[in-house]
């Protein structure tokens, strides 16, 4: 018999409770595995949750070797897990060599349990195939390097294509598993720290994405739900970097120049969105009452690896998993 999110809290807290005191652990509910399915059903769960729930998550950064480090530390403070778990297909040289830890680790929390989420702190194609955060993915490049990569036959069109390439076998691998996976590329287009965005309009930023969607659709990846993301800049014009609805099945925001969105943020996502599921993709404070009260459109929220416990207090982050609305790991299951 499955437990009801109630008695999970009851158990979760309990738990958590005991931890703090130091004394020995409980056991908890064990989740309810996921079976292999189509991303549509993961899509088509995320808009039936939409105004009543929120999936609560966790991002888990290199090294590629501890690739569920982030999520265990919300079992300690919580006792529960997220209900959605969060990596990178990384950048480095020793985090791509341990790529497959990751992929490893989707299946796992996918079969436990958890919605799977990956982003990709990409190196410009201008380089090679790993690099270092600094120089390698936050770089600048020309406008004419950047127009010789979105432009079909160059040798940059092509080296970005095979950049892409070397990312298929691991998503191929969960295809394969029948995971579902919330890819996030190309994350926060409107920022100028990376080397793909601050290029609004049709033919900058937004073209990238649409060149990257329709060339890992061509081989055959079919589980990838699309995400689209940008930063709450203040400078807004979010929707110039938009590559259009055909090309997007989820509508994100990362949330730093504030601790939360605003009401004008989360309503200038919701008209972007329409009626696309839309999303908290990056955070570095927990959500609060206050904000799941007011902003209950969001469908999924996505905690930044070390900002759990650097910026959030034992407290907080017990806050957000035991919020009603709030559903963690084994609180939910897709129809």
């Amino acid at each position: 018999m499955r437990p009801t999110p109630s008695t999970a809290r009851a158990g979760a807290l309990l738990a958590a409770v005991l931890a703090v005191l130091g004394v020995g652990a409980v056991g908890t509910p064990s989740a309810h595995a996921f079976p292999p399915m189509s991303k549509q059903r993961v899509i088509d769960h995320l808009t039936s949750i939409t105004g009543r729930n929120i999936v609560s998550g966790q991002h888990n950064k290199e090294p590629a070797t501890a690739p569920g480090q982030y999520t265990q530390q919300v079992k300690d403070v919580t006792g529960q897990y997220p209900g959605l778990w969060g990596g990178d297909l990384m950048f480095r040289p020793e985090d791509v060599a341990n790529r497959q830890r990751v992929i490893d680790q989707a299946k796992t929390e996918w079969a436990n349990g958890s919605l799977v989420t990956l982003t990709w702190h990409v190196c410009t194609p201008t380089g090679g195939s790993t690099c270092q955060f600094d120089g390698g993915v936050k770089t600048q490049i020309s406008n004419d390097q950047f127009h010789q990569i979105v432009t079909d036959g160059t040798a940059l069109n092509t080296a970005w294509k095979r950049r892409l390439d070397e990312a298929v076998p691991y998503l191929q691998q969960l295809k394969n598993a029948g995971v579902p996976v919330l890819f996030r590329p190309l994350h926060e287009m409107n920022e100028a720290w990376n080397w793909w965005g601050d290029r609004p309009g049709p033919n900058g930023s937004a073209r990238l994405y649409r060149i990257t969607r329709d060339h890992l659709m061509s081989k055959g990846l079919t589980n990838l739900i699309w995400v689209w993301n940008v930063q709450d800049n203040p400078a807004g014009n979010w929707a110039a970097y938009y590559p259009g609805s055909s090309y997007v099945d989820v509508v994100s925001l990362d949330v730093w120049y504030k601790a939360h969105p605003s009401q004008a943020d989360y309503q200038r996502i919701q008209n972007i969105a329409g009626s696309k599921p839309i999303a908290l993709a990056e955070m570095g404070k927990m959500p609060t009452a206050s904000l799941l009260a007011t902003q209950t459109r969001w469908a999924y929220f996505m905690m930044w690896s070390e900002h759990l416990r650097g910026n959030n207090t034992n407290a907080e982050i017990q806050a957000a998993y035991f919020h009603p609305r709030v559903l963690n790991q084994g609180e939910f299951t897709i129809p």
